[in-house]
């Protein structure tokens, strides 16, 4: 093991305190991974037993990755499970399914009562404008109830949907338009952010120019200024209070598809990946069980935008296949104050939170005095995912968020539809750093880059070895780009293409993509090695490090650093002593910059392709319309063109 994965992976288990272990979970978890030992279909089996079938499968799995096939005859309905199943017990129909607030501080709450009522009859509007089963839709809306309702109408009929995100440009909507060739796109008028208005609807009109299969767009009135309708156009409330009985429900094959979603097309044209119904619908089920660990009384607010993957597992399917009580908010968490975060939580009585690791880092920017200010005595877990959670942050959330509270940090993919390596809530002891364990029904390794599995310590890359309910089933009419993208470097295996290491404990630590790793000098290393160097120092708030071309080396790492005070040499000085003491001088610093503002999506990625672009080109070369607030793009290119520190 060398030295710097050994410093890396050396944190210690923190033991759960009393407080926030759970019997019931600790006693699920045992049964669960004792069936796993046993066979991972007899897990699926025992998760399969809690959904609601409309005709009993004959067998959990066939085939096997690349083409497999699980609930094998088994007939179901995502939205009966998500929603009807629970409009229908006297004792939850009037539970809250979820509570919204809009950026502007309005605010709506619906029961599961009052969401079967507006899902069931906007199915019904989706049919009489022509959508039939395996037709597409699209969904251009922020986060607000209407995207819950949309979603599970083209459940409840057999649509399959297609979330764009709402910050999409015309262009970047365009092209995902043309490839889904929706029947009907539901779109807000605009959405509120950091106090502006997104035109959503101007921009739909101008995107949807090219994609002659629209025949409808369905409006909703967000911003309360009245809608001014063209041709084909349809206001979404008239819709719904035109129907009189909710569409019946489509009973789907268990492999049907139900949704695509898109990845980000930095370097190619976006794929349009595609979730299955009943697999999909049981692996976020157990995602969230496990992960979140629905209890009596939850509020679980997923901080995420409704155009990332992690929204619909965690909430939209997963959260609500539970019974949860879902926290909905439209804007930006540090907007229009750095309070907001916490004001949401204490409003809407918030006792679980998932958000991406940028947004504890974002908090623990903002000091501990708004953590004392705002002790949040309901918040019992933090769980992050979406990115790399370093060692300091989950120390200082942990420490500091609701007085101490657990931070389960959790790791999965688009593609593999939901995170499938975490502690288990109430259950598993936490390592700064990691992402635990992987959850029962899933099988990983770590292989050299001819496909051998290394040893634990080692470096490799991170691959699955069996098919499990929620990965992808195929790339939208493109079957071979999946079989070409994620089976072929590694016969036998799912490629993650993320870089990995093992410890003797069994927990996964995520180094990163493996186009992340740089050769200096004829060594290899990860970004994210250095990176967490250094984030680990006091001074710095935020940081991130790619790797950018030499003329000498090849390759030399690229530091992006917000600091915390007033005296950057002495700072930038002692981050690029510790890089080279740590790791050694092959991985000097060969460039250090100093910004304000990092370019981050909605949910609080950090996006590094474009400080890689950026500093190798000096502007961007891929798809900017996902980016937060644009100006911090200028802001990193103006400091580039400065020079490093």
């Amino acid at each position: 093991m060398s030295d710097n994965i050994k410093d890396l992976i050396s944190s210690p288990l923190i033991p759960l305190a009393p407080e926030w272990r759970s019997d019931q979970y600790e006693a699920e978890a045992d049964h669960a991974r004792a069936l796993h030992k046993e066979g991972s279909d007899r897990y699926w089996d025992w998760v399969g037993d809690h959904l609601r079938w409309l005709q009993r499968y004959e067998s959990v799995v066939e085939g096997d990755l690349g083409d497999f096939r699980y609930y094998v005859g088994g007939l179901i309905n995502v939205a009966d499970n998500c929603v009807d199943r629970w409009a229908e017990d006297p004792v939850t129909r009037d539970k809250y399914a979820v509570v919204w607030e809009g950026e502007p501080g309005d605010v709506r709450k619906v029961t599961y009562a009052e969401l079967a009522h507006e899902v069931g009859r906007l199915a019904a509007g989706l049919v009489d404008l022509g959508v039939e089963r395996g037709d597409v839709v699209a969904i251009y809306l922020p986060n607000m109830v209407e995207a819950f309702a949309a979603i599970h109408a083209c459940n409840r009929i057999g649509a399959i949907y297609t979330v764009l995100f709402a910050g999409f440009s015309e262009e970047a909507a365009r092209s995902r338009l043309e490839q889904a060739k929706p029947k009907v796109v539901v779109v807000a008028d605009a959405s509120y952010r950091r106090t502006k208005l997104v035109p959503l609807l101007e921009t739909l009109r101008k995107a949807r120019t090219t994609v002659p299969s629209i025949r409808s767009t369905i409006v909703i009135d967000r911003t309360g200024s009245g809608l001014s309708l063209e041709e084909n156009e349809i206001d979404y409330h008239e819709l719904v209070d035109q129907q009189s009985t909710p569409a019946p429900l489509a009973a789907m094959d268990a492999n049907d598809p139900a949704f695509l979603i898109f990845t980000s097309g930095t370097q190619s044209r976006p794929k349009g990946l595609v979730h299955s119904v009943g697999g999909f619908l049981a692996g976020t089920w157990a995602n969230t069980h496990w992960q979140a660990g629905p209890e009596d009384g939850d509020v679980y607010w997923v901080a995420a935008d409704v155009g990332w993957l992690t929204f619909p597992i965690q909430a939209v399917v997963g959260g609500l296949a539970n019974g949860m009580t879902i926290a909905c908010y439209e804007g930006a968490l540090d907007s229009p104050t750095p309070e907001r975060f916490y004001e949401f939580c204490e409003s809407h009585n918030v006792t679980k939170v998932l958000a991406a690791p940028t947004v504890l880092r974002m908090l623990r920017g903002f000091g501990d005095e708004l953590t004392v200010c705002h002790p949040l005595p309901k918040l019992k877990l933090v769980t992050a995912q979406g990115e790399l959670l370093d060692s300091e942050t989950f120390n200082w959330a942990t420490e500091n968020l609701a007085g101490g509270v657990p931070v389960i940090n959790a790791y999965g993919q688009t593609e593999t539809g939901s995170t499938w390596s975490y502690p288990i809530y109430g259950v598993d002891d936490l390592k700064p750093g990691s992402a635990g364990r992987p959850v029962p029904g899933h099988h990983c390794r770590v292989v050299d880059d001819n496909g051998v599995p290394v040893e634990a310590g080692v470096k490799g890359n991170l691959v699955l070895a069996h098919p499990f309910p929620t990965l992808a089933r195929t790339v939208w009419n493109e079957h071979d780009r999946y079989l070409e993208t994620y089976f072929t470097q590694f016969p036998g295996y799912y490629a993650t293409s993320d870089e990995a290491v093992v410890d003797d404990d069994g927990h996964v630590w995520v180094l990163g993509r493996a186009d992340d790793v740089i050769n200096i000098a004829a060594h290899r290393i990860s970004t994210a090695e250095i990176e967490a160097i250094v984030s680990s120092h006091p001074r710095v708030m935020e940081a991130a490090v790619v790797g950018v071309p030499d003329d000498t080396k090849g390759t030399v790492p690229a530091a992006f650093v917000i600091l915390h005070d007033e005296d950057p040499e002495a700072a930038v000085q002692e981050i690029r002593n510790a890089v080279s003491e740590r790791l050694g001088k092959y991985a000097a610093l060969g460039h250090v910059y100093l910004i304000a503002a990092m370019p981050k999506t909605r949910t609080g990625k950090l996006m590094r392709r474009l400080l890689r672009d950026i500093a190798t080109y000096g502007e961007p070369q891929g798809d900017t319309s996902a980016v937060e607030d644009s100006a911090a793009i200028d802001v990193v290119a103006r400091a580039v063109r400065a020079g490093s520190n």
